[in-house]
């Protein structure tokens, strides 16, 4: 079979139980894709065709026995940010202060993958320790968008939402800390997912601001979004803020009401989000998918979430804050660089964090850093703590009297030109400023895809939900996609 990389995961299992094609067979032709393709879009840095073909090898041995209980992603061919450490594997971070640093011991998101049989393809590229909205701050080059090779894929997990639109892998998996998993798969065309904080174990997803990180899959649709959830999720031991809840079985749920419509559904739209700076095209095309879901029986209702214009401000300094702590652990002395300048240990100290981190790495730290200094705690952390609670509030008050699933743009614009927002951080930041408010308030997110521009680039809606409610989301998505397909394989490349 010659389209082997655009099968969804579902769809490459049953082919391999079939034994339509074998499990190397699968692997090979995205190995080739990602090989190919790498050079001109950068979305790995590693790549493991090695390691890859022995699991694949190993997926056939266990096939041919006839085994009945097979894994649920049997010979899936998939992507890891290289922000999730791999046992044996480089994990960079993109950053070159963790060059060389192999990891003894394995992400619990990962290792759950690999135990439901799916295989590693490689490690993905990222904006440096997941600081960024473009994957151009990446000390291996920037990602470059497939359905449009000047623009961006959107970041920080630009390299596994381009993995995945590219098929070079089915699923993979990134980190949202402010919406790095949903807003590079708004540029790319595919379906991302920000799980509700703790359904997810953080064990080995190198931490940048640990009260906001989560790890999730992109796919490109909703069953394999679904599979790859459920796999990954449920309680750690080695992560004392997972959730101790109960994981559904998303696939299972989802297709027991496909066809059922939205008609028990409240969809809450927030007036704050539809403002100023919304390109026209976006806001046309989301206001047309807000239509396509009342017309599956959904009920629409307009709703306030009135400290939103706070968040921005809050987030930039409660992300930053907890940076400067975690990123402290970086200092030549454990693992990764060791600057060969400076004449005593301050020195060496000094020397290797500002040869390691990149520019916009070094910004979040010495913000951070001051935000937390004495005289400035009280003024800026503190303060956006407390806006933080209000910005829940909000949240729970609309899910309590309003609605069931709240419906907004993932970013402003489009996927942007290479270069365009670099020299302007704070333009990059307001890039953010739909998607921070879930990961602020802990709550589940995904990323829809809803039609293409004049111009040939993605759009998507963004779907926020109550704690714990991603099978809601899931549902709503695909209601969605099912009377409005999206072909998140028809980029031109």
């Amino acid at each position: 079979m010659s389209n082997l990389t655009k099968l969804s995961a579902v769809e490459m299992r049953e082919g391999i139980l079939k034994k339509d094609f074998s499990a190397v067979e699968l692997t090979r032709h995205h190995l080739e894709r990602a090989n190919s393709l790498n050079a001109k879009l950068n979305s790995f840095i590693t790549i493991c065709e090695k390691d890859a073909l022995a699991q694949a090898e190993a997926t056939d041995a266990l096939v041919a026995k006839g085994n009945a209980a097979m894994p649920p992603l049997l010979g899936v061919p998939v992507s890891i940010k290289d922000m999730l450490v791999t046992e044996g594997i480089e994990t960079t971070c993109a950053s070159k202060i963790l060059k060389g640093f192999i990891p003894p011991y394995e992400c619990t998101a990962v290792r759950k993958l690999r135990e439901a049989g799916a295989i590693i393809i490689g490690k993905t590229n990222l904006d440096e320790f997941a600081m960024g909205s473009s994957t151009e701050n990446s000390a291996y080059g920037p990602t470059k968008n497939p359905w449009d090779e000047s623009r961006v894929p959107g970041g920080s997990s630009g390299g596994s939402a381009v993995s995945v639109a590219a098929g070079q892998s089915a699923i993979s998996l990134g980190t949202d800390t402010g919406g790095s998993i949903r807003q590079p798969a708004s540029f790319t065309g595919v379906i991302g997912i920000k799980p509700t904080y703790g359904r997810v174990s953080r064990y080995g997803a190198v931490a940048y601001a640990s009260s906001l990180d989560q790890i999730g899959p992109f796919a490109r649709t909703i069953e394999d979004t679904a599979l790859a959830l459920q796999t990954i999720s449920g309680k750690d031991h080695q992560d004392s803020t997972s959730l101790a809840e109960k994981v559904p079985n998303f696939l299972k749920d989802l297709r027991a009401c496909k066809g059922n419509g939205l008609k028990d559904i409240r969809i809450g739209v927030p007036k704050e989000y539809f403002i100023k700076g919304v390109d026209a095209e976006i806001e046309t095309a989301i206001r047309s998918a807000v239509k396509a879901l009342e017309s599956l029986g959904a009920r629409i209702v307009e709703i306030s979430l009135p400290h939103t214009e706070y968040a921005l401000a809050a987030y930039y300094i409660i992300a930053p804050a907890e940076a400067s702590s975690n990123l402290s652990r970086y200092d030549g002395v454990r693992y990764g660089l060791r600057s060969g300048n400076g004449q005593d240990l301050s020195q060496m100290y000094e020397h290797t964090r500002s040869e390691g981190f990149g520019t916009e790495v070094r910004r979040r730290i010495l913000t951070g850093t001051y935000v937390l200094s004495a005289g400035y705690y009280d003024a800026y952390y503190r303060k956006a703590q407390q806006v933080r609670t209000l910005i829940i509030n909000d949240f729970r008050k609309a899910f309590a009297d309003a609605c069931d699933v709240i419906l907004t743009p993932v970013a402003p614009t489009t996927a942007f030109k290479i270069g365009e927002n670099v020299s302007n951080p704070l333009q990059m930041y307001l890039g953010d400023i739909f998607s921070i408010t879930a990961n602020l308030a802990g709550l589940p997110g995904i990323s829809v895809p809803c039609g293409l521009t004049k111009d040939n680039l993605p759009t998507s809606f963004q779907l926020l939900g109550a704690p714990l409610e991603e099978g809601l989301l899931l549902r709503v998505a695909q209601e969605y996609l099912d009377a409005n397909p999206f072909n998140t394989t028809q980029f031109a490349g």
